[in-house]
């Protein structure tokens, strides 16, 4: 198995069934977890020196951050309701509580910080969408914690795919620290699959090759990106979601496109016109 793959294991006492850190990921800056919870079930944490985006998945929850405390957070029991989801941004030193109200799916979004913003709700409506691509290049993108909202690390969105469409398409990396031109962002890709028997084809490659591997996904997988290009493929008949952590020395999402590829832009903006 690629050592870029982490297939989802059975919950353990928490409740996590996905848990990268930087030291199993051998990198610096992104931490992801999920958990699946049983109504009633209740999550602490510290977030000890990382500031968290706690993503509902699917479910609702009380959420308590801090001095806040939100009560019922949640409205999407599927990440295919074309719904944004609820979040919570927590600053390093806290502590929260997430106690499920239904059976719940919670992200837990990780990255190096300092302390300088308070605990926030993030709202659906405060999530901003975007369709990218055409034809069969085309997916929907939910910013939840990227310029919609201030963080000191983390950028976190969704995506979704349709049936027989790619995203992350054109390939394109974000691994060399060289602003305006490029920065340097580790990623994380959360998958999910409609039906859930089904499964998607991720490439990340780099353009000495040094790094090239594809690996097929199954429901619950996240796929590591420490460098290179990183498309996904989605077989006919199947929906795919994906959630998005990433993270670098600095919270600026520049990316380069792969010059082999780039010629795909140019086309579609030509038949978007025509």
């Amino acid at each position: 198995m690629s050592h870029l793959l982490s297939k989802v294991s059975a919950p353990d006492e928490q409740g996590c069934v996905q848990k990268i850190t930087p030291e199993s990921a051998n990198w610096q800056y992104v931490g992801f977890e999920l958990y699946q919870l049983k109504a009633g079930q209740t999550l602490r944490q510290d977030t000890l020196d990382k500031e968290l985006c706690l993503v509902l998945v699917t479910g609702l929850a009380d959420v308590s951050a801090g001095s806040e405390n939100y009560k019922k957070l949640g409205e999407r029991m599927s990440v295919f309701e074309n719904k944004a989801p609820y979040a919570v941004y927590v600053p390093p030193s806290e502590n929260f509580t997430v106690s499920a109200v239904t059976d719940l799916e919670l992200a837990i979004c990780k990255a190096p910080a300092q302390g300088k913003y308070p605990v926030r709700l993030i709202s659906p409506d405060m999530c901003n969408y975007q369709t990218r691509g055409i034809d069969s290049n085309t997916r929907s993108v939910c910013n939840i914690l990227f310029d919609n909202m201030e963080a000191e690390s983390l950028l976190v969105c969704e995506v979704a795919t349709p049936s027989g469409n790619w995203s992350s398409y054109p390939p394109h990396k974000h691994d060399s620290d060289n602003a305006p031109l490029e920065t340097q962002l580790e990623e994380t890709y959360y998958h999910r699959i409609n039906p859930e028997q089904g499964f998607v084809f991720q490439r990340v490659y780099t353009d000495d090759r040094s790094l090239d591997e594809t690996v097929s996904v199954d429901n619950h997988g996240v796929v590591m990106v420490p460098e290179g290009y990183h498309p996904v493929g989605v077989p006919h008949g199947y929906q795919s979601y994906y959630l998005n952590v990433m993270a670098g020395p600095s919270r600026n999402w520049i990316f380069h496109n792969d010059p082999d590829h780039e010629w795909i832009i140019e086309a579609d903006k030509k038949k978007a016109e025509a």
